[in-house]
C-alpha cells in the first residue's frame, strides 16, 4: 500500500487553513474540517484513482488528480511509492493560475474592469 507524502507546500496550507479556520469559527469547527480534508486524503491509500485526472477535466497536460472536500480541492499525484499531495486550494480560489499559471479571466470581465 502506498503512503501519502506531503509537499512542503501543502502541508503549510492546510496548517494555514487550520489557523484560519480557529480564528473565524472556532477550535472545534477546524478539528472537524481538517480532520474531514485529511480523512479523505488518506482514503487514497484505498483507491488511488479516486479523484478525476485534471488533464481530461481541464484538457491540461499534467499527471495530478483532485479531490474535492470540504469546500477544497485538493490535488494530488500518483507515484511508485507515494501518493503526493501537491496542494490544496479553497474553491474560490483561481488553482489554474497558482498550478499552472494559466490565466481563466474571462475577456468580458477584463473589458470591463479596464473602463
Amino acid at each position: 500500500m502506498k503512503k501519502i507524502e506531503y509537499t512542503p507546500d501543502a502541508a503549510d496550507k492546510l496548517r494555514e487553513i487550520k489557523k484560519y479556520i480557529v480564528q473565524q469559527y472556532g477550535e472545534e469547527s477546524s478539528k472537524r474540517v481538517i480532520q474531514t480534508i485529511t480523512n479523505a486524503i488518506r482514503g487514497l491509500c484505498e483507491y488511488e484513482k479516486k479523484g478525476p485526472e485534471v488533464s481530461k477535466m481541464f484538457e491540461i497536460d499534467t499527471e495530478y488528480r483532485y479531490l474535492f472536500v470540504s469546500q477544497m480541492y485538493v490535488f494530488y499525484k500518483i507515484e511508485d511509492k507515494y501518493i503526493r499531495i501537491i496542494n490544496q486550494y479553497h474553491e474560490k480560489e483561481d488553482f489554474m493560475q497558482k498550478l499552472f499559471g494559466i490565466d481563466t479571466t474571462l475577456q468580458d470581465t477584463i473589458d470591463f474592469l479596464q473602463e
